[in-house]
């Protein structure tokens, strides 16, 4: 039965069909693609990042990490900004917008200096674009006065986002609406708050995060060098995919815990493949989420897929619109220190369900506490007294509720109270 539940959402002031956007990225760099996206039905497009100059490319320069034979768990990028010219760019921004009013196009900019951060940004408020993205985060440009080296530099990060900012506050006064600014956070630091303050202080409207983190995916043999190979070199490179979600939902977490970001409308980004993937960037605080990795893998169609699931998921929790569960996981995000420590959970084995396979007795026994023994005549798992409730067993079965929290243990001396635990594995 089709479920229909409203998934349009404000953000930065601007009317957004729906929280899904593509990032700026290969998927969003010329017209033709990205009036296909809007077609298919993503709500808007942070249009592939422009600079003053064009980039020059190498060949190869994609590759991809895969485990037990799953295809494209993390994947690495070796392209850097737009190489098209930067009035075809801003052109193709123009007619976008006129075509499809209804879509978000957020204009993407990079520069090496305050002039052409001040010239991108005129030229971005006077094309039409919603909303501006500064890239102070791409990992693999030829230039360190661009991408990722800005976005770790906080008196850079001031500087450039007071200088969009400033120029379409007198963009507004000749005329044009004000554009607010979005400043893209790079994950190659130790502290994203520190930096994303320092965008905020520079006058940045809100941060989007996170961009891909520098990596070496694979080591190739052959060449003796790492992959892509490139004239047999390589080089280290920006990873992005599903294996960056967890790193993507810790920085953002952060972020908004802290006293000075809290109440940031932040663009999430990092591995978003599925509807739940989505959900779980909206449940931390995200007001919208923005896909690449997975457009290459499934297409643009994938958004299909991911607005259905969302309305699904809406409909089944009693959610009418998005801001009846955003934001909604992050007060349940706490210090370490603050857990409640007192008690142990421990498994049940469903005899029923079990396979007999033994992996929850090899993992325990090689990698845990010992705490199950093996019964060989019915070949079954046996829990014994060493079970600390870690629920490693629980992460290497196969089967899906074989094993599930069963009693709970309170450690001596410890005041008893209502636990409140996860109880589907589904």
């Amino acid at each position: 039965m089709a479920v229909k539940k409203d998934l349009s959402i404000k953000y930065l002031g601007v009317n957004c069909l729906n929280p899904f956007f593509l990032s700026s990225s290969p998927v969003g760099s010329n017209y033709e693609m990205v009036a296909k996206c809007f077609e298919t039905g993503w709500g808007g497009v942070f249009y592939k990042t422009v600079g003053i100059f064009v980039a020059d490319e190498c060949s190869p320069r994609f590759d991809q990490t895969n485990k037990e034979g799953l295809p494209w768990v993390g994947f690495k990028n070796m392209e850097q900004i737009s190489d098209k010219p930067t009035e075809v760019n801003f052109n193709n921004m123009r007619k976008l917008k006129e075509d499809y009013p209804d879509h978000v196009m957020v204009a993407s900019i990079m520069g090496s200096n305050p002039e052409e951060w001040k010239q991108l940004t005129e030229m971005a408020v006077q094309c039409g674009a919603d909303l501006m993205e500064g890239n102070f985060s791409c990992p693999q440009m030829t230039s360190h006065d661009m991408g990722s080296d800005v976005g770790t530099n906080n008196d850079l990060l001031r500087l450039y986002s007071k200088t969009v900012t400033d120029t379409a506050k007198e963009m507004q006064k000749k005329g044009h609406k004000y554009v607010p600014f979005i400043a893209k956070m790079t994950p190659n630091c130790k502290n994203m708050e520190e930096h994303a303050i320092a965008a905020i202080e520079g006058g940045a409207d809100s941060v989007s995060a996170i961009n891909t983190i520098k990596s070496i995916t694979n080591i190739s043999f052959e060449n003796n060098t790492g992959m892509p190979v490139v004239d047999g070199k390589s080089s280290i490179s920006g990873y992005s995919g599903a294996a960056v979600k967890p790193i993507a939902l810790r920085f953002i977490t952060q972020m908004l815990k802290h006293e000075k970001l809290k109440d940031l409308e932040i663009s999430g980004i990092g591995g978003i493949e599925t509807w739940r993937d989505a959900a779980e960037f909206l449940m931390l605080g995200c007001r919208n989420v923005q896909v690449t990795t997975a457009i290459m893998q499934y297409g643009y169609r994938i958004v299909e897929d991911m607005c259905d699931g969302l309305m699904h998921f809406m409909d089944e929790r009693g959610y009418n619109k998005l801001d009846d569960f955003i934001g909604k996981a992050l007060p349940n995000i706490i210090p370490a220190e603050e857990l409640n420590r007192d008690y142990k959970l421990l498994p049940h084995f469903d005899e029923d369900k079990c396979l007999g396979c033994g992996r929850c007795y090899i993992s325990c026994y090689d990698a845990a506490h010992q705490a199950i023994d093996w019964d060989v005549e019915k070949r079954r798992p046996v829990l014994n007294d060493n079970c600390v409730g870690c629920h490693l067993c629980m992460n290497v079965c196969p089967v899906a509720m074989c094993i599930t929290p069963g009693e709970i243990k309170w450690k001596e001396g410890r005041k008893h109270v209502d636990i409140n635990y996860r109880k589907n594995y589904e």
